[in-house]
């Protein structure tokens, strides 16, 4: 059994703002680095009531959150790791409401620090071969799995793709419909061409023989779910996880951030073996440059 990241364990090592600012430092620069000043081998030593660290020759500082989410924020840095730490904790996510009050921040705050934790979330996948099961779904609006409806008193639901590698990585995107061109510009993109493709009877997946894929299906709609080893019951189970969370964490999410949403469930996923998420979300902080961020 895997050894839990249990809260007292988080508290323990990143209770204090001292100790999360010492940990981005480690994650960002080594123990003994080349001064970008004086360009001697140097140690950097903590500055008092500052969040840098100065060059043991020079007096040269470093500062290990320029350019993070935690740039110029206001808000104490042992928060930004609790919620980097809640965020990693349920399949299901945790709203800004609930950080609001565990925290004792504003709603605002707590919205803020979520949304650009989500941008560590974005996801970079590789090409997915074997087995990949191909399938979409429908979040929000009114009426049933309609990403366009003629009556101006209806809002259109939005359409999320999923490419998931069998037993391995997956890929969400949310796209603007389900045309045959814009599917199939998705796999082109995300799927390699030695992969056996599996989905569901929609009609503009049959055309994948045409680019080199080897194509297998099941007809939901004659009520075949299973075929020997072709089933799309691998990508139907994350969106059994996408709508519990969204529909009843989140609630409404709008157009616009819809797909840091299904980033942040899609990041869970891809690491859903990982003997610590946390620490897997938190090597994102020194590979996500950010610049101008609003603060929090």
């Amino acid at each position: 059994m895997k050894d839990k990241f249990s809260l007292r364990a988080f508290q323990y090592s990143y209770g204090k703002d001292e100790q999360c600012l010492e940990a981005v430092k480690r994650l960002r620069f080594p123990d003994e680095m080349e001064c970008p000043k004086c360009k001697r081998v140097a140690k950097f030593y903590k500055v008092t009531d500052r969040t840098s660290y100065a060059c043991n020759f020079c007096g040269h500082h470093i500062y290990p959150l320029a350019g993070t989410i935690f740039e110029k924020s206001t808000t104490p840095l042992s928060y930004w790791f609790f919620a980097m730490y809640l965020m990693t904790q349920t399949r299901s996510g945790t709203s800004a409401k609930q950080l609001e009050r565990m925290l004792g921040v504003t709603y605002k705050t707590a919205w803020r620090m979520f949304k650009q934790i989500r941008m560590l979330m974005a996801q970079s996948p590789s090409l997915l071969d074997g087995i990949v099961e191909i399938d979409e779904t429908f979040m929000g609006g009114k009426g049933k799995n309609k990403a366009y409806v003629p009556n101006f008193n209806e809002i259109p639901k939005e359409v999320v793709m999923g490419i998931v590698k069998r037993k391995g990585e997956a890929y969400f995107k949310h796209i603007p419909n389900t045309g045959k061109w814009t599917l199939l510009q998705q796999i082109k993109e995300h799927v390699d061409p030695t992969a056996r493709v599996m989905t569901d009877e929609y009609g503009s997946y049959a055309h994948l023989p045409k680019f080199g894929y080897q194509h297998d299906s099941v007809n939901h709609s004659r009520g075949t779910y299973v075929l020997g080893d072709v089933h799309n019951n691998t990508v139907e189970g994350f969106w059994s996880i996408l709508k519990r969370g969204v529909y009843g964490v989140y609630r409404v999410i709008s157009k616009k951030y819809l797909q840091s949403y299904v980033d942040e469930y899609a990041h869970r996923y891809n690491h859903r073996g990982d003997k610590n998420m946390f620490d897997s979300l938190f090597k994102q902080v020194a590979e996500v440059k950010l610049l101008r961020l609003p603060l929090a």
